[in-house]
């Protein structure tokens, strides 16, 4: 990619030296600054190794005098460019420019950073995301001492943080997210007492949060979610007064989310999930009215929800599911002004529904809970879309779908697509039902059933996808085209079995990435899968199953027991996944592909695409009835 697009990064390089310079400086001069000799070298040195040489490139960073926009008061404004230098020409009575500002950025650079990047030191603004760069940072990046914006995110960069970061005590924005670094945060990094925004998501560091960051109380946004962050999440993090929006999602944190909490009364927005080994309250929320998104999902929640979160006028989005609150559901959550996405699925609520609800409120999810009383008439409002016990009864444990049918031994399910023909002729329904955050659909067979529950944080994610791209290890490629999407957890229902043991045989494909070095092929995407309501694959990803190579196949194969007539498949995203990749709020996903069932010879298909973010990922699910006149084992290994 790098190669297809060096000559445009020349072009663009070039106009930028001789368009692109900026002065702080207003003053005409009769004698025209120059660019600092030893940064026009060091330049020249940088693109050179990353292999963007040219003749015309070469003279427009010789050491001309800078021109053009150069005496313009009026700066560029850098984000409509992937390649952009500025120069600060105040020096030496405005003959002198030092290069203030460079960044290159989405235009694939691979190999490592150049040593001579580190001694640009008048940089304040670097921006190398998005490319393909590789190796560790040096520790040499603690030269750039006046920095105060350094952005080396989504890239695949690796080795430990150099302590030298610390150095860095100008910095405002920090962000290394979606590489592949390893070790822990250096407790040096608790120095940069200025920053303000810090996004260390699916960097891969690990370890503790050092105590040395409880210095850093000029934050406003901390994303910090699917790393491999351990212990408990701080109390310090309560002294971050500024903070608007925090995420710690996916980690492998342990306990409970901090009392301190409740004093970051201007939080906007507020992520948390995945805690393990603890139990959680709602209490820390009560004086966070300023929130418009609050999503604490899966923490060991146990308490019940405070009447006062009706008070939230301001918050639209509210997920609190899969934790074990209990209690009655607060009527006042039905009448708020601004609530549009209430998300309380998976948990040990009672009680009844009110019987008013906001127009507003278009998106509900109570399923898995134990709801009961009077069926409220907004239930069958137009453009509503709610999933709760009641209109699940038939697909959750204790009930049977099947009522009045008879078993059957062969099913196939083209997910998110026409009906097709397959090559060993079977025919595969369709499934190309239009499915959002909050739904469910009955086949007209009966034979089969789904239920979505997630809603898409970008503005872009479709809930059924489609790629032209050919897959390996199948004779029908054209099955893995379509697929079905969902944000947070989808649920496929297999109706009307014959009682048994089965070997459910899973086979997936990666389907949003390609192999290209490019920075769009730097995407993970990981999800949980349960079978009957084990957990049989934790933190699956289907590209490092397949050695790295997107589109080839994986083959997973468990074993289940029908009993009730019905076998349940689950996805869930617990958190973990790059979220801009390959397009900003490409949101973690889950994805379902064709799914057969056959009698002692099956292949059900299905394709799931799970990210926190968006991806798509195929899966293909096949499922073989054993007859066995032995006695049955029990499952034990239950949802949590």
């Amino acid at each position: 990619m790098w190669q297809s697009n060096h000559k445009f990064f020349v072009l663009a390089i070039c106009s930028a030296c001789i368009f692109g310079l900026a002065s702080f400086t207003g003053a005409q001069n009769k004698t025209q600054p120059i660019i600092e000799p030893t940064e026009v070298r060091a330049l020249y040195l940088i693109f050179t190794q990353w292999n963007a040489t040219d003749n015309t490139y070469n003279r427009s960073i010789s050491g001309e005098q800078c021109s053009g926009a150069a005496v313009d008061p009026y700066p560029l404004i850098s984000r409509d460019y992937k390649v952009f230098i500025k120069c600060d020409c105040s020096y030496g009575n405005g003959s002198l420019c030092h290069i203030v500002h460079l960044t290159v950025t989405e235009m694939d650079v691979a190999g490592p950073i150049p040593e001579e990047l580190w001694t640009l030191s008048y940089l304040f603004h670097l921006d190398l995301s998005k490319n393909y760069l590789s190796g560790s940072l040096s520790p040499s990046i603690g030269n750039l001492t006046r920095l105060k914006y350094l952005n080396v995110g989504t890239n695949a960069l690796s080795g430990e943080l150099p302590k030298e970061m610390g150095k860095l005590t100008n910095l405002l924005f920090l962000s290394i997210a979606e590489n592949y670094f390893s070790g822990p945060l250096p407790s040096e990094l608790g120095n940069l007492s200025k920053l303000q925004e810090l996004y260390i998501n699916s960097s891969g560091v690990s370890g503790e949060i050092p105590s040395t960051f409880a210095n850093l109380q000029n934050l406003e946004t901390v994303w910090a979610s699917d790393t491999e962050l351990t212990g408990r999440v701080p109390d310090f993090i309560g002294n971050w007064l500024k903070l608007k929006s925090l995420r710690l999602q996916g980690n492998a944190f342990e306990g409970s989310i901090p009392l301190t909490f409740s004093a970051l009364a201007s939080l906007l927005e507020l992520r948390v999930s995945d805690l393990t080994n603890g139990n959680s309250s709602l209490e820390f929320i009560k004086d966070m009215k300023n929130l418009t998104v609050l999503v604490l999902r899966n923490n060991n929640i146990s308490n019940s929800i405070p009447s006062s979160l009706g008070e939230y006028q301001k918050l639209s989005e509210l997920d609190l599911s899969f934790n074990s609150i209990t209690g009655e559901i607060p009527h006042s959550l039905f009448n708020m002004s601004s609530l549009y996405f209430l998300f309380l699925g998976n948990n040990k609520l009672n009680g009844s529904l009110p019987q008013k609800k906001s127009m507003r409120l278009s998106v509900i999810d109570l399923s898995y809970n134990n709801l009961a009383g009077n069926i409220p008439s907004w239930v069958n409002q137009r453009n509503l879309e709610l999933v709760w016990t009641s209109s699940l009864k038939c697909l959750q444990q204790n009930f049977r779908c099947n009522q009045g049918h008879e078993t059957y031994k062969i099913l196939a399910i083209n997910y998110g697509g026409q009906e097709i023909i397959s090559s060993d002729r079977l025919v595969y329904e369709r499934d190309n039902e239009i499915l959002g955050p909050a739904t469910y659909f009955i086949s007209n067979s009966k034979r089969w059933a789904v239920c979505n529950v997630g809603h898409f944080t970008g503005k872009t994610n479709p809930y059924i996808s489609f790629s032209p791209r050919q897959f390996t290890k199948t004779l029908d490629s054209e099955l893995f085209q379509t697929s079905r999407l969902s944000a947070s957890s989808v649920r496929y229902y297999v109706l009307g079995l014959e009682n048994g043991n089965y070997t459910v045989n899973l086979q997936f494909a990666e389907v949003a990435f390609d192999d290209s070095s490019s920075w769009r092929s730097l995407g993970r995407r990981v999800f949980n899968i349960y079978i009957q309501g084990r957990l049989v694959l934790k933190n699956f990803n289907i590209r490092k199953e397949a050695d790295g190579i997107a589109s080839q196949s994986v083959h997973m194969i468990f074993k289940a027991q029908v009993l009730k007539n019905y076998l349940e498949i689950h996805l869930f995203w617990a958190g973990k996944g790059t979220s801009s990749i390959p397009i900003e709020d490409f949101d973690p996903t889950v994805n379902i592909k064709p799914t057969t069932f056959k009698r002692k010879r099956t292949s059900p298909a299905v394709g799931i695409g799970i990210g926190s973010g968006v991806l798509s990922i195929l899966f293909i699910l096949m499922i073989s009835y054993v007859v066995q006149r032995r006695k049955k084992s029990k499952t034990n290994d239950n949802e949590g």
